[in-house]
């Protein structure tokens, strides 16, 4: 390349990253100044020689160079307004929602255009990310409310709910620690009911008066809290401490009452919560307290629903001299026979229950079949083997005693399938009612009933374990006779 096609280069490179302003006035001399200039000089060759003398060569070449830069200056403003045209059409596509469309920068120089251009790319780009972090935020906020709208209708186990959406709520907002606080009016103190994250100094249970931390704050202003992290020590203690900033927390509200503080702390990812988490956390503590409220009110029914059914055993208990008392005496068998075999607190609970209500079904049953003095015929025997399935039916409509179908319409099953109603025979039979059975039958050979009378514990004891292996479970018997120590 010689030197006068780089200066070429050069200054057509130079105009076109000049400013638009700096190019219009380029072609605007091209297209109408010179034409001008050189069409003035002519005229004022005629006005004041009357004649104008020009040769026919000269004459063609500035026409022709009339022509030319005219036709550059025009292409040149024609390219000029393109580019803009087009940044304008990428602009109206944006607004209508279509984010995908991009201005090849390397086109357009580094004029006002180009800086146009390049600020429209960054802006759609920034969008896309916002867009894009929108979307993480829903899906997060859908996740969380599916599942604390999902456990606040079906969770049995509250705080183990409870501890399942506070973890997931601290990973989701990308938190250090997570505390869930119920509030204990009659104490005016906050009670942590589930922790998550490595605090030191909290644990469940743990008490935190009204008028101490930021979670009273939030109690009282029944309002949202965002504390941004506010000094970033060498030694930073945060993981420690609950209530260190950075820090969001909100109330648990239900109808203007507050029922407690949700509280997340310590970022590991940035330096302090959005306020778009802090709506997040706020969303899922009105969830939360629909929960909580609703745990409550369904523990009282519950409540309400078993002592009435406790009721209606008792009442078919009071129909008979002889069996008063047999419910309780089954059950206090019942539940040292589950401790002796190391059951939970739930399974024990269950027990519990089923022993209270084991004969319930007896409600159904005729006085004429309950206080027969003999043994009972064929069809009476038929009859009275109902009251498992009676007692399974009065409960079947109540979701919450689920638990309790099982051991109650199953404990007169026996290992060899020789039980009732439905002739389960080993594994089949569960835990829970094979713990009634053995209980059940050594209560009935101890007390007075109509057609015999009472045998010693020792005689009971031998009693069931000449049947052991073939109607009752062995591991129940000695469970039974380890606690009584016969």
């Amino acid at each position: 390349m010689n030197i006068v096609q780089k200066l070429s280069a050069t200054k057509l490179k130079s105009v076109e990253d000049a400013s638009v302003i700096r190019k219009f006035a380029v072609f605007f001399s091209l297209m109408s100044f010179l034409p001008f200039v050189i069409l003035s000089s002519l005229l004022f060759l005629f006005i004041f020689k009357g004649e104008i003398k020009i040769e026919q060569n000269l004459l063609f070449w500035a026409v022709f160079a009339i022509g030319v830069l005219s036709l550059i200056g025009f292409f040149s403003m024609r390219q000029t307004l393109i580019k803009l045209a087009r940044v304008s059409e990428n602009v109206k596509a944006m607004l209508k929602g279509d984010f995908s469309r991009r201005i090849n920068i390397k086109s357009y120089g580094d004029n006002e255009v180009a800086q146009l251009a390049r600020a429209f790319n960054e802006i759609v780009q920034q969008l896309e990310q916002n867009i894009e972090q929108l979307e993480k935020s829903k899906k997060t906020v859908q996740g969380l409310l599916l599942k604390v709208s999902s456990g606040a209708s079906f969770a049995q186990n509250l705080d183990a709910f409870l501890d399942l959406i506070l973890s997931t709520t601290v990973e989701a907002l990308e938190g250090k620690i997570g505390m869930l606080l119920v509030l204990d009016e009659e104490k005016n103190e906050l009670v942590i009911r589930s922790i998550h994250g490595a605090a030191a100094a909290y644990r469940k249970e743990k008490r935190i008066p009204l008028d101490d931390e930021v979670v009273g704050w939030i109690v009282r202003h029944k309002r949202p809290l965002l504390i941004p992290r506010l000094h970033k020590a060498a030694n930073s203690t945060a993981g420690a401490l609950a209530f260190e900033p950075p820090l969001i927390g909100a109330p648990l509200i239900l109808q203007n009452k507050v029922l407690g503080v949700i509280a997340v702390n310590g970022k590991r990812l940035g330096n302090s919560f959005e306020e778009e988490e802090l709506v997040i956390l706020s969303n899922i503590a009105s969830q939360i307290a629909w929960a909580i409220e609703n745990a409550r009110l369904n523990e009282n029914n519950q409540k309400a629903y078993f002592e009435t059914i406790a009721a209606l055993a008792m009442a078919v208990e009071a129909r008979d001299i002889y069996s008063r008392g047999h419910s309780d005496r089954v059950g206090e068998y019942a539940i040292n026979i589950a401790k002796q075999l190391g059951l939970d607190k739930q399974r024990i609970k269950t027990i519990q229950d089923a022993a209270q209500l084991h004969d319930v079904g007896k409600i159904g049953i005729s006085d004429d079949i309950l206080q027969k003095a003999d043994a009972l015929g064929d069809v009476e025997r038929t009859i009275m083997e109902q009251h498992p399935i009676i007692g399974e039916g009065i409960i079947i409509p109540l979701h919450d005693f689920a638990h309790l179908r099982d051991p109650l319409r199953h404990h007169h099953e026996w290992l060899n399938g020789e039980g009732y109603p439905d002739h389960l025979k080993g594994d089949e039979i569960s835990l829970e009612a094979r713990i009634l059975a053995v209980a059940d039958c050594f209560d009935a050979m101890t007390t007075d009933r109509p057609y015999k009378k009472a045998e010693s514990f020792q005689a009971a004891k031998e009693e069931l374990l000449h049947y052991a292996g073939e109607r009752y479970d062995p591991n129940v018997i000695n469970a039974l006779v380890s606690y009584l120590k016969i």
